[in-house]
């Protein structure tokens, strides 16, 4: 390692971390219910959806706690939003700090992907251990298979999010058309059904989703008889790799251009 190397590396840390510091005190610290409302909203969601499949449903499609079901689902597909929508903004969120030559747009990108998969994994850690507490759910965890997927739908969000960060800024249509293609992904993401519970035609097309494999994943980790077959981690590692290059490489060429027209 080069002397030239380490002063590089330990700026730009530094800068992170302050991008961080202030995200935290102006989006958690000054808003109302700050981080209590990043539990509140997605708990929720998964009691409103656990409520209204009990009384459709006998007993869930895996397990017997329908809280523990939707959660496991609903959970990392709200990683990935949180992240995809949240990264692609990092740029006109830290705007007027990357007028300084120290701070960098990579900086920016970082450090909110940081701050908020801290923030999700947070929230995501509380309400499973909770309501394996509240259901007295006897789960054996895989914690390997666990942090796989949940590192991949970190990794996920960070890509696209990545890709967004170029999008959101060039085109200011991309911002209304990414909530539409986002609303209805708990729908078609294996939150409410299995894979293998959906019909035959369903399952060709939604099998290229590959937040549906993620939550195969997830499950998979919670419920050992649970043997997700279609999975390809392949396909995932390909969504994590191709957007985060290709946006990587926009940003690089681009990004003082993207900078000058939010002037």
């Amino acid at each position: 390692m080069s002397d030239q190397t380490l002063p590089w590396r330990r700026t730009a840390l530094r800068s992170v971390t302050a991008l961080m510091l202030r995200e935290m005190a102006s989006r958690y610290g000054r808003t109302p219910g700050g981080y209590l409302w990043a539990l509140l909203h997605p708990l929720g969601v998964i009691v409103m959806l656990a409520y209204a499949f009990a009384l459709l449903q006998k007993t869930p499609a895996l397990g017997t706690s329908f809280l523990l079901f939707k959660a496991t689902g609903f959970l990392i597909v709200r990683q990935f939003t949180v992240l995809g929508a949240s990264t692609g903004h990092a740029l006109g969120y830290s705007r007027s700090l990357l007028l300084y030559p120290r701070v960098v747009w990579i900086d920016a990108v970082l450090a909110r992907f940081a701050l908020n998969t801290l923030v999700v994994t947070g929230v995501a850690v509380v309400i499973l251990a909770g309501i394996i507490l509240y259901d007295g759910v006897q789960s054996f965890i895989n914690w390997p298979l666990l942090l796989l997927a949940w590192g991949l739908g970190a990794a996920l969000g960070l890509s696209l999010g990545m890709l967004n960060c170029y999008l959101f800024h060039r085109f200011e249509i991309w911002q209304q058309i990414w909530t539409i293609l986002t609303a209805p992904l708990f729908l078609i993401s294996g939150v409410i059904l299995l894979f293998e519970d959906m019909p035959r035609a369903a399952q060709s097309v939604l099998w290229f989703n590959p937040l549906l494999h993620l939550t195969g994943l997830m499950r998979a980790a919670f419920y050992p008889v649970y043997r997700p077959d279609y999975v390809s981690l392949v396909y995932i590692g390909l969504w994590c790799l191709v957007p985060l290059v290709l946006g990587i490489m926009l940003m690089h060429l681009y990004h003082r251009d993207l900078l000058a027209r939010q002037k």
